[in-house]
């Protein structure tokens, strides 16, 4: 391959990093709507979403609680988000991704992959790079 090849793997590569932000579990903070939310800074979404995780989960989310960074980030969580055990479990192990982790599938993202099937490829595709 020469070199002109690999400029534009590499450029297409960061494109992708830009458009996606991976948690340690394979989904796309990216595209989670507290993210956009809290991105935007936009009250609008926040109540679209806390409606529907509230249905979804079946409890009780206010719009307030809409506000996240993503997991990677030493920023602002989501509930969830900080006391998830997978996130726990990646940054005691300083690894960018489960799929970057030699345990890789490990019990403890594997109910979630299972729930959760765009992660999983996501996840598969990083560990077989």
């Amino acid at each position: 391959m020469d070199k002109l090849y690999y400029i534009q793997q590499s450029i297409k590569l960061k494109e992708k990093v830009m458009t996606e932000m991976i948690a340690f579990c394979g989904l796309d903070c990216a595209s989670c709507g507290a993210f956009i939310a809290t991105k935007n800074n936009d009250d609008k979404k926040r109540i679209e979403v806390a409606k529907t995780w509230s249905k979804e989960y079946n409890g009780e989310i206010k719009p307030e609680d809409i506000n996240c960074e993503g997991c990677q980030s030493n920023g602002v969580l989501f509930g969830h988000c900080k006391v998830c055990k997978i996130r726990k479990c990646g940054l005691e192990k300083k690894v960018e991704n489960c799929g970057r982790c030699d345990e890789y599938p490990c019990a403890e993202v594997s109910g979630l992959l299972q729930m959760v099937p765009e992660a999983k490829k996501r996840l598969d595709k990083i560990a077989a790079s």
